[in-house]
């Protein structure tokens, strides 16, 4: 099993900010349109962002003008920096393929709370 790694998540005060990272295996990184999903208590895992190796992003109504995701192809990282945070932003966030998850990949995510 394949398991990218999350980190970067925390407490921040509503309005505020985070930059989350996800290292994954270059096997995984080159070849797949990557993505950031995000699960809040007591609801389904949802796809926020999601880049080609290209650039070319789409982001979550949700998110948009708020959320960017970048990617450093030479690092094999991902990453979602995350701006006007919300309360409604709370979840655990995973990286993994997009906009097609592959199981395998799924890891323990990084979690971010928006409380004051």
């Amino acid at each position: 099993q394949v398991q990218l790694v999350e980190s970067g998540g925390g407490l921040v005060q509503p309005g505020g900010s985070l930059r989350l990272s996800c290292a994954a295996p270059e096997s995984v990184f080159n070849v797949n349109f990557m993505g950031w999903y995000r699960q809040a208590p007591g609801n389904e895992r949802e796809l926020v962002a999601r880049m080609g190796r290209g650039g070319s992003a789409v982001y979550a109504d949700s998110v948009k003008g708020r959320f960017t995701i970048s990617r450093d192809n030479a690092k094999n990282t991902l990453y979602l920096q995350m701006n006007s945070l919300k309360p409604e932003d709370t979840a655990v966030y995973y990286c993994n393929s997009a906009p097609l998850p592959v199981v395998n990949y799924w890891g323990e995510g990084t979690s971010v709370t928006v409380s004051s």
